[in-house]
């Protein structure tokens, strides 16, 4: 079903967020401890997003598992960055494993990801997508369930709807047209981000000056805290704010 972090705080290198950790993201992609609703690993494709400064995000993908990119590690041992969203995925049976289907999808500042899975794609989903303009059901970047949600929370945020409005609104709306979906969401402008916490897991370890939201623990610490399912969370670097989602 996916594993995926982000993080904000002073700067770090990609390798210690996505390597370094005794489990750590890479790790979680071959031997996740928490994959319920189905799949064993983590292989049908990753991504990493980082802000190398005020400007828009860097993005990296592959269709391949992460273990197997021989570029990433050196990549990933000198960059440098202060707020990162980075995805593994388990692609569910139907959908393709190419490049374009792996998070994080983008637009301008934002980086998106989904955890889960949305039942009864497509058919469920139709009266949503038809909500959406027809160019944004055009240029989605891959038939998946992922790339639809993105494209849901993406027109709102377009229309300016506030960033925890428009990814709770997106989860409720989806809820209601598709019962048992699970959908973790994760949304970062760079400065402030967004993560729902419905129908898997979510961890957040929270320093003075730094947050990490992530699928999983990825050591020992004893600073993680369990997230509580259908809940929203809204972090910065010095903060962190759960509320329940709608009809919790």
């Amino acid at each position: 079903m996916c594993r995926h972090l982000a993080y904000l705080g002073p700067p770090l290198s990609l390798r210690a967020l996505l390597y370094d950790p005794p489990d750590s993201l890479v790790r979680q992609s071959w031997a996740p401890r928490d994959m319920r609703g189905g799949g064993t690993v983590n292989a049908d494709g990753f991504g990493v997003g980082w802000y190398p400064g005020e400007g828009d995000p860097v993005r990296y993908r592959r269709a391949q598992p992460i273990w197997s990119d021989v570029t990433l590690p050196a990549l990933a041992g000198v960059t440098l960055a202060g707020a990162v969203l980075a995805a593994v995925r388990s692609g569910t049976v139907g959908m393709p494993v190419q490049e374009t289907a792996a998070a994080p999808f983008t637009e301008g500042r934002w980086l998106f990801s989904h955890n889960g899975v949305v039942r009864g794609w497509p058919d469920a989903l139709v009266p949503l997508a038809d909500t959406l303009p027809v160019r944004d059901l055009l240029t989605l970047d891959a038939p998946t369930d992922s790339a639809l949600l993105w494209a849901l929370v993406r027109h709102r945020l377009r229309a300016g709807a506030d960033p925890a409005e428009a990814v709770a609104e997106t989860v409720a709306e989806v809820s209601e047209a598709a019962p048992g979906s699970r959908l973790n969401l994760l949304l970062t402008d760079g400065r402030t981000m967004v993560a729902t916490v419905a129908g898997h897991a979510m961890s957040v370890l929270a320093t003075p000056d730094s947050v990490l939201l992530a699928s999983e623990p990825h050591d020992d610490d004893p600073g993680w805290r369990s997230l509580p399912d259908r809940h929203l969370v809204v972090a910065t670097s010095t903060s962190v704010r759960v509320r329940a989602l709608a009809g919790a």
